[in-house]
This record gives C-alpha cells, structure tokens and sequence, in this order.
C-alpha cells in the first residue's frame, strides 16, 4: 500500500517533532533534581542554596518575616554567590593552584576554639543546617579561592605615594575635622504645637532660672535640678560637638559664645534653652604624612575590591552557566 507524498512528508514532521521533543525532555533531566544551578557542568543544588539561606538567617536574625518577593531576591543574590564561587574555585583548579589537606584541617580546628567545646560547636553546625563535613568542605573552597585571588587579583596590586597624594589633594574636606566646642544647657520643653499660654508659662519658668543664674546659682546644680533634657542629669553636659550637629538656633548661639559664657534665652522647636560655652576645639586639618599609611592601605582596599568584581566579572563571562531558580510572581497590591 502506498503513501501519498503530501502524507508521507506529514508523517516525517511528526516523527521530527517526536525526536526533538525526546531530545528535550532529556535535556531536562541530565541534571540531578532540585539543581538550581550549573556552572561548566558543575552542579550547583537547592539543598545548598538552602544551607546558604540557613547561614545568613543565623548571621543577619529571623527572615521569617520577609515576604515572597524580598525572600526570592535574597535567593538570586545568594544562588549569585554561589555561582561565583563555583567560578572561582574552577578557575582555581584550572590554574593548578594546590591547598594542603592539613591547612584546611587548622584552619577547621581554629575555627572550633572560638567555642567554649565540642557541643556548642556542633549546636552551631546545626543551626546553620551544616555538619562538618560540609564545612570543611567550604572551608577548602574558600581557601582555594583565596589563593587565586591572592595570585591573580591582589599580588598585582600597588597604590604609589603618588596615587595617595592625589587622591588626598582631591578630597581636602575628607580630612578636615571641623571646630567644636563643649557646651552644657537647661532647657524648659515646650511641645511642638503648645499653644500660647503653655508657652508664656515655660517661658516664665526659664526667666526664673536664668534670673537664678545670675545671683550666682551653679550652671550644672539647676541643671540637675530643673532642665527636661536627659542631659540635665549630667548637670546639662552635652559633650563636643560641631557645627550641623545641634538645631540651627542653638547652634548660632553656641559657636558665637566665649568660653564660660552664659548665653541669653534661646528658643528652638524642642522648647526655651538656656546655654553655657565650654571648651572650643579649633578647625583641624589631618597632615598627608600622619595619614599617608592608612591612606594608602584605604586605598588599596578599595581597589582590590574594585578589582576582584572586575576579575569574578570576565571569569563569569566566560563560564557556561545556566540558571533554573524558579521566579516568583509578583502579586498584584489591589487584591
């Protein structure tokens, strides 16, 4: 029995059809289930993704409380992690770059001393849903990316004294330590929105404190005994402080007063002060030579981060990498 051509050409779409979708459907499950990840044919699971989320949960509090779409960007930005990291220690084994077994075992031993014993170690394994031996294993992970940092990334790394120099130039300000000036106060508070016989009567009792002061009643004594400020236990002491740090009235006040002087009443939004000037410290500008150290480690901390983004960057770019973490759908504010 013969097939018609048009039939025939029909059933040789179907059977491609049927290749291809066996074909697909293989592709789908070379990987084992729950991969969420696979980096150059590395397998990156939800099992890990989910010890991830245990460690940060024992690091950064509860996240029970966080909602679908903030917890699905924790996910990305911790399955993102550890892609990189999978990059790296890769990149690690390309370069041949070797670790000793016995450095892995100090470092987890190191690690165990900063815990009283054995149980409150293994307590904390526990918590972060790890045993040791999944530690150990990122323990040697890390170093071995550690390595490669040290030898691709920071080895090549150098800030010049000229690099420092210019960036202090630039940032003039970043060095300066502004004037300050110790004060103490009294304040008698009026609520914001008081109205006005509230105020006449807070104003009254300022006026006869100041009228205390100067029969040569003691600053911090009627402090103590009559300021609604936290600082009146500290007899008004309100330490050092700059410009931008007080409400702009008292601030006015303070930094046009001599030392040991009493200022007249002054009214700010938390109520009617009174002010004593203590101590002026002068505007001080830090010397290149007596921070050029620090300075330059700054500087050199800021561009090996700069530099490993970059590095872990191209590494990425050049990886095989395919991502299977499930989207959540966004649900609509009106329902």
């Amino acid at each position: 029995m013969r097939i018609a051509q048009g039939k025939r050409f029909y059933i040789l779409v179907v059977m491609m059809a049927l290749f291809a979708m066996q074909a697909c459907n293989k592709e789908e499950t070379k990987y084992p289930e729950g991969t969420i990840a696979v980096i150059n044919g590395a397998v990156i699971t939800e099992k890990e993704l989910d010890t991830e989320l245990s460690v940060m949960s024992q690091q950064l509090g509860d996240i029970d409380q966080l909602d679908d779409e903030q917890l699905s960007k924790i996910k990305e930005d911790l399955l993102e992690n550890l892609v990189s990291r999978k990059v790296l220690y890769q990149e690690s084994q390309r370069k041949g770059i070797e670790i000793d077994d016995a450095a892995v075992s100090e470092r987890l031993a190191s690690m165990k001393k900063q815990f009283p014993n054995e149980d409150d170690f293994k307590k904390m394994l526990e918590k972060m849903n790890l045993n040791e031996d999944i530690l150990k294993s990122k323990l040697r992970e890390g170093m071995f990316i550690q390595a490669l940092i040290d030898r691709e990334v920071i080895s090549g790394l150098t800030i010049s004294d000229k690099d420092a120099k210019t960036y202090y130039d630039e940032n003039a300000d970043l060095f300066k330590q502004g004037e300050k000036i110790e004060a103490r106060h009294i304040l008698v508070k009026v609520e914001e929105g008081a109205d006005e016989s509230v105020k006449a009567k807070a104003l009254e009792k300022i006026k006869k404190i100041q009228k205390e002061l100067t029969s040569g009643e003691d600053f911090a004594g009627l402090a103590k005994k009559y300021s609604d400020c936290p600082s009146g236990a500290r007899g008004g002491d309100l330490g050092s402080f700059g410009r931008g740090q007080m409400v702009k009235p008292f601030e006015d006040a303070v930094f046009s007063m001599k030392q040991g002087e009493i200022s007249d009443i002054v009214e700010t939004q938390f109520g009617y002060h009174l002010i004593k000037a203590g101590e002026r410290t002068p505007e001080v500008i830090t010397g290149y030579e007596d921070i050029k150290d620090k300075l330059i480690q700054y500087l050199k901390q800021m561009k090996t981060e700069e530099e490993i983004k970059k590095y872990i960057a191209k590494r990425k770019e050049q990886a095989k990498i395919e991502r299977f973490l499930p989207e959540v759908t966004q649900q609509d504010p009106a329902e």
